[in-house]
């Protein structure tokens, strides 16, 4: 069987994690994957699985709705004899149906995420019925995923399949996080609040920091470690100096491994006005953190509240913050929670278990 996934780029990014994970973890010699990006550049992680082997191509589209992109897409279909083409997102699910047609191949679409707040167009509402009868599955990476596209997509509910993200456990170094301590200039007895996410205003790093102003005066022994970059940055940095936190919050900017980050902080906090299946939430869990979490898309889906962490009202920095004390002030239930986070981690979000999900669903629809 040959799987031809169609993204925009493979840059680095949860969708393109999810198609790594996908094509590394994939043990089957009867199943041959490649990838089709319809942008430009390709990306550190497409120039890495080229490297192991991997067939990718791309072609950059032109501004506007591109008819040459469906040209080459159908070429490679026909050519390479593609039995499924896996397309992730939205835009890229249109051109990959179109090229998909009149062919044997079958066409699955995966929602990775939405925008916030969310909406529809009048053409959407048109279209997507008419492109979800050419399409033989669609899955979304958590239920709240899946309501908003059958809501704002219009493709019926019965026809959306949940398949949660999944990664590799991350491992644990105690060497190097009591290095990169000392690098960040914390103290020993420092109570390490953090976050790895791209500083974009989806994100809402801005009620993190209103919250953590909150939480200093309470535990003044919190630091808050923010792990990325982003259009945000200088924003969250004169915030930082207006609410006289400077001392307090560490930005370190972009990090291609944020593991021994991860490994520093006490608590994972997680701010997002909107999300799918977080993949730093996931690596958090991996590493037995607890997590202070908005109720945003499939973040209650991911962290049970009370159980492997703290699911607070979205976009509210007062309830944020005390919900974090609380927990930053009892070290007990940081351990219990802990060790829920990993449980949970191990029996619904290891990449094997989403692996598995695609192979089969590869199967099934390759028969239909």
């Amino acid at each position: 069987m040959r799987v031809m996934h169609v993204t925009f780029d493979m840059r680095i990014g949860g969708t393109e994690m999810v198609i790594k994970n996908i094509i590394e973890g994939n043990t089957d010699a009867n199943i041959e994957m490649s990838i089709f990006c319809i942008e430009a550049p390709l990306g550190p992680w497409g120039e890495q699985l080229k490297d192991e082997g991997v067939a990718i191509s791309t072609k950059a589209r032109k501004p506007g709705f591109d008819v040459s992109i469906i040209k080459a897409l159908r070429a490679h279909i026909k050519y390479k004899k593609i039995d499924v083409i896996h397309c992730h997102q939205y835009t890229p699910w249109v051109y990959g149906t179109l090229a998909a047609l009149f062919t044997p191949a079958k066409v699955i679409f995966t929602e990775h995420g939405r925008f916030y707040p969310d909406s529809t167009t009048w053409k959407r509402k048109l279209v997507n019925p008419l492109l979800s009868r050419f399409t033989h599955a669609v899955t979304a990476i958590s239920e709240a995923t899946k309501q908003a596209v059958a809501t704002f997509e219009h493709i019926p509910s019965n026809k959306i399949k949940t398949i949660y993200n999944g990664i590799k456990p991350l491992n644990s170094d105690s060497v190097n996080s009591a290095a990169l301590k000392l690098e960040l200039k914390l103290p020993r007895a420092a109570k390490v609040l953090g976050t790895v996410a791209r500083l974009d205003p989806i994100k809402n790093h801005v009620m993190l920091i209103r919250a953590f102003s909150i939480i200093c005066n309470q535990v003044p022994e919190t630091y808050l470690v923010i792990v990325g970059d982003g259009e945000m940055r200088q924003t969250l940095e004169l915030l930082s100096e207006e609410l006289n936190l400077c001392d307090r919050i560490r930005f370190t900017g972009y990090k291609t491994n944020p593991t021994d980050y991860i490994n520093l902080f006490d608590v994972f906090v997680l701010s997002s006005l909107s999300e799918g299946t977080s993949m730093t939430l996931l690596e958090a869990m991996s590493l037995s953190k607890p997590c202070v979490v908005t109720d945003a898309g499939g973040n209650p889906e991911i962290v049970k509240h009370k159980v492997s962490g703290l699911v607070v009202e979205n976009d509210n920095a007062k309830a944020f913050a005390d919900d974090t004390i609380r927990l930053l002030n009892a070290p007990h239930q940081q351990a219990i929670m802990a060790a829920h986070a990993k449980e949970i981690f191990d029996k619904d979000f290891d990449v094997k278990c989403m692996n598995a999900a695609y192979k089969e669903l590869y199967e099934n629809v390759s028969q239909t």
